[in-house]
């Protein structure tokens, strides 16, 4: 005898059983329920129970249930293409973030018609309402099996020798899976193929280029239509469009792939965001650093960036010779940083020591990975280190998380940002620095340093630095992908290697912990966020022109300037547009461009020492006191209104 325990159920059975038929038993059962989880593991729902075990089911309103439901659309995408297409070969086809994916190997170039052809394929096969069966087959018949799809050989010779090797068979189409799925096909009601893109084998450029079919489904038409809306609007704020109309940046192809242009009006907003980000750090004890672009590999071999890291940096010289220096452009500021600590010995009357940093960080992303200002080559990143000691280390912790806080508030970014608590993977120790014990004493102390402050984080296993765990702040783009804004590590290991010690009470040497943070995270992607997220239409204070002056005509352009120049002198970005265009052509330039206020001048206003408000929303404020309109503008900026 053994017990299934549902959320408020439990059910005795004698013999194994399914958790379909035990939930059907519980008189569970529904046709929103697509799959489970038991003991906290998703799984199918014709998974067999045969010991006591806790069982949730889970439907298409759960992140699980969408997974599983979207991942069982990306095999009906790839039976319809293997149809269509006998000759493409398979790779792989996971559910993502809203949607699904799968990579083929396909002399067919996908096109626009072909996506159509496929997707109407698709609905055949959802049509026969094929039954998804599970099987495992042993390692040489697996491959046997597989024989002419090359890339799936490859993955079952990857597979350790007791790995469980299964398949999923739906109709006449099978394919090596580890699962979960749907019970049948006929469940996804409403899908769209929503994009081809190339993408690299593995993400890796030295592999074969192979077409990425992108699509998205759901339980029925109406959220599918609500959906697609929902990617029409994010197509309309996508930062790489916007940005470009708005003349904020540009990418030039001879400069290359990763490396944006920001032009004055977006170097402009960089500058306001660093200025407040660095003169909020002062205000918290921040001491301000200035490190070089580059060091010899000497310096990243201390740090373990040479060994860890070293793919993803850009090297100057022969990085296997020897007998010759090496240098390469730095991918993160920390042991730059801790050569300020090293100038002399330090008391633990000194700690914590914070020091702040607006870098210029350099990394060789793949170029599949380039996506706009959101992941670049070379970014700026408002880095910190602290260096402490263990007794001021939740403390100093909590300060740099208000300290995100306040910043991605401001912001208006943090209403869409959640927390991941990222781990390091013990079953892939070759990636991190130390030993068990000591992840286990970081994790542990960063566990109860988050559950004491409350934070509501998901766990990511194998998104640890190399040298420690931290939280991630992640923020979504338009698009819904998500990406990291914020970071925050505890790092027990790198002082040692430095040599960071510090004389304690004691009169002994220990060595401090130390917090890697950002405040803001990396400027340039913050700016995707927040184009994205204003439409363009940035709070005042962000704004690279925050005033457009109008004269009505040619009679009233001198008191436009003295407008201008008033403005001007009361710290407010403005422009008199005295250009010979209409009034109205003007207002409506500015509008085009955003500009938050428009003051239009004609005799009255002259005559009266006013301006006439209009805002680029269309709003007309009329007349008021030139005066009173400089301090509300100078309000607004400084309270940061949004």
């Amino acid at each position: 005898m053994f017990n299934i325990r549902f959320a408020d159920k439990v059910m005795e059975f004698d013999a194994p059983v399914t958790v379909y038929d035990a939930a059907k038993a519980a008189e569970l059962i529904s046709r929103e329920v697509i799959a489970c989880k038991v003991n906290g593991k998703v799984v199918d729902l014709t998974t067999l129970v045969d010991a006591d075990a806790n069982v949730e089911l889970l439907t298409f309103a759960d992140e699980d249930g969408a997974h599983v439901f979207r991942h069982t659309a990306s095999h009906v995408l790839a039976a319809a293409v293997k149809r269509l297409f006998p000759e493409t070969k398979l790779t792989i086809g996971p559910a993502i973030a809203d949607g699904f994916y799968y990579d083929f190997d396909s002399e067919v170039p996908f096109t626009t018609e072909t996506l159509a052809k496929i997707e109407a394929e698709m609905k055949k096969v959802v049509k026969e309402n094929a039954k998804l069966e599970r099987y495992t087959l042993p390692r040489a018949e697996a491959l046997e099996f597989m024989k002419d799809e090359p890339y799936k050989v490859e993955l079952i010779n990857e597979l350790p020798e007791d790995a469980e090797i299964s398949f999923y068979k739906m109709g006449d189409f099978t394919d090596l899976c580890a699962g979960p799925h749907l019970f049948a096909a006929g469940a996804i009601k409403a899908f769209k193929l929503t994009s081809c893109t190339g993408a690299y084998w593995r993400g890796d450029a030295k592999n074969k280029m192979l077409q990425r079919i992108y699509g998205t489904a759901f339980p029925n038409k109406d959220e599918l239509k609500a959906h697609l809306e929902q990617i029409e609007e994010a197509r309309k704020r996508d930062h790489n469009k916007i940005g470009r109309e708005l003349e904020l940046f540009t990418t030039v192809d001879t400069i290359g792939q990763g490396l944006p242009i920001l032009l004055p009006k977006g170097a402009r907003i960089i500058q306001t965001l660093q200025r407040w980000i660095e003169d909020e750090e002062q205000k918290r004890g921040y001491l301000l650093t200035k490190t070089p672009f580059m060091a010899k590999r000497d310096l990243y071999r201390i740090s373990g960036h040479w060994d860890h890291y070293r793919d993803g940096m850009f090297i100057l010289g022969d990085a296997d010779d020897e007998t010759k220096e090496c240098f390469a452009l730095r991918p993160m500021t920390c042991p730059f940083q801790y050569q300020a600590y090293l100038t002399k010995k330090r008391s633990y009357r000194e700690l914590p020591l914070r020091y702040g940093e607006t870098s210029t960080l350099f990394r060789n992303e793949d170029s599949g990975e380039m996506h706009g200002l959101i992941r670049v080559r070379q970014f700026t990143i408002s880095e910190g280190h602290l260096v402490l000691r263990p007794d001021q280390l939740e403390e100093e912790f909590k300060g740099c998380l208000e300290l995100a806080k306040y910043c991605l508030d401001t912001l208006g970014l943090l209403e869409d940002c959640t927390f991941r608590f990222s781990q390091w993977d013990p079953n892939n120790t070759a990636k991190y620095e130390g030993t068990a014990e000591q992840w286990d004493e970081a994790q542990a102390v960063m566990k109860n340093i988050l559950d004491n402050l409350g934070i509501d984080y998901k766990i990511g296993i194998d998104e640890a630095a190399f040298y420690g765990p931290k939280l991630d702040i992640q923020c979504k783009n338009v698009f819904g992908k998500e990406d990291t804004i914020v970071t925050i590590q505890i790092d027990m290991l790198l002082a040692e290697k430095f040599g960071m010690y510090y004389t304690d009470s004691n009169d002994q040497q220990k060595l401090p912990y130390i917090i890697h943070r950002t405040s803001m995270g990396c400027y340039e992607r913050t700016l995707a966020l927040l184009i994205e997220k204003y439409a363009g239409a940035f709070p005042m204070w962000l704004c690279p022109l925050q005033v457009e002056v109008i004269p009505i005509g040619n009679d009233f352009t001198d008191y436009a300037w003295e407008v201008t120049k008033k403005l001007e002198a009361a710290g407010i970005k403005v422009h008199c547009d005295d250009s010979n265009e209409t009034m109205r052509y003007k207002i409506r330039q500015a509008q085009l461009a955003k500009t938050p206020y428009m003051l239009v001048v004609g005799e009255r206003d002259m005559q009266n020492g006013t301006v006439s408000v209009r805002t680029r929303a269309g709003e007309d404020k009329g007349a008021m006191p030139t005066d009173e309109f400089i301090a509300q503008a100078l309000m607004e900026i400084a309270t940061k209104k949004r």
